[in-house]
């Protein structure tokens, strides 16, 4: 997978509306220690976290499994423009079989695939993509064919959040319970971020990878 960062609200969005509670204008050392010691403070030890809405974050997230991207729609405070399976799915005609489960083929699958290193499961995957092909090729229309789909089959999408709702996603997707897929996206995120607005999560991380 890779994870692109499209966008950050500037920091002094979040201080400035701080200062604007407080009438505290006067204390501002204008985006220095004061003033990001501040969001820390009021946001994260006082527990006034809704200011952190005002910081807004634009990721393009390529190459997720749908069963990852399920688990992700799960965090409702949250925008997501995902790639068409209606629109799409013909990306498949042009291929040949992916059998026999050959190196080049398993190789050429995992275009199509998040494999997941269990040979069993990412076997089984390659043997529904071969499906959903025959399924494209015979000219089935793709909001049929579309149900045939394995959970592995790649996705991307554009994924945009506040500062309080991925503090959340943070703290709950980088535990070891997580799925171990948006474990690594959760991880994948966090470093994405601009290194001046990481501080602001780095309390959330569950565990090192």
């Amino acid at each position: 997978m890779q994870v692109h960062l499209k966008h950050a609200t500037p920091l002094s969005c979040c201080y400035e509306a701080i200062r604007t509670c407080y009438q505290s204008f006067a204390y501002s050392d204008g985006g220095g220690r004061k003033d990001l010691e501040l969001i820390d403070r009021v946001a994260n030890k006082y527990r006034h976290n809704s200011t952190l809405e005002h910081l807004f974050y634009n990721f393009e997230i390529l190459g997720i499994s749908r069963a990852c991207l399920q688990e992700l729609a799960r965090h409702r405070m949250a925008s997501f423009s995902v790639k068409s399976s209606r629109y799409t799915l013909s990306e498949l005609k042009t291929q040949e079989s992916f059998l026999p489960l050959s190196a080049q083929n398993l190789e050429r699958a995992q275009k199509f695939l998040v494999f997941t290193g269990i040979e069993a499961v990412d076997h089984a995957s390659v043997q529904a993509l071969e499906n959903l092909r025959l399924l494209i090729s015979n000219h089935v229309k793709n909001d049929y064919a579309k149900f045939a789909m394995p959970e592995s089959y790649k996705t991307s999408l554009a994924f945009s959040l506040n500062a309080r709702s991925l503090q959340n996603f943070l703290s709950l997707r980088t535990d070891s319970k997580a799925l171990w897929e948006i474990r690594q996206l959760a991880f994948a995120i966090y470093e994405a971020l601009p290194q001046d607005h990481q501080y602001l999560f780095s309390a959330c991380l569950k565990e090192a990878r």
